[in-house]
């Protein structure tokens, strides 16, 4: 169970990548709905290992890729925010397994 976040972490990172593609309007809309639940998962578990600031910055980004009111950012910035947020959860699995190992 300890690798679950690492895993989850990597599926996000993939789905929001994929947004750069020319993607159907459903598959954004499924990924906000994922992005919502995966980040209200990784804040539980940030949290249950006191690491409070990972666990708020996964709250704004739940508020962020919340499906109910969609936030109107434009495609362009969209694009570079999945980039940013999937860069830091590759980042941060990597950083965790490394950490973890020493």
């Amino acid at each position: 169970m300890t690798n679950f976040p690492n895993a989850l972490k990597l599926i996000l990172a993939i789905a929001l990548l994929l947004c750069l593609a020319d993607m159907p309007y459903g598959y954004y809309q499924f990924v906000r709905v994922a992005a919502c639940l995966g980040f209200g998962i990784l804040a539980y578990s940030a949290f249950e290992n006191k690491k409070q600031g990972e666990g708020i910055l996964l709250i704004v980004l739940i508020l962020l890729f919340q499906p109910l009111e969609k936030i109107a950012l434009g495609r362009t910035l969209w694009n570079v925010v999945d980039v940013i947020v999937a860069i830091y959860l590759i980042g941060t699995t990597f950083v965790n397994t490394a950490t973890k190992k020493s």
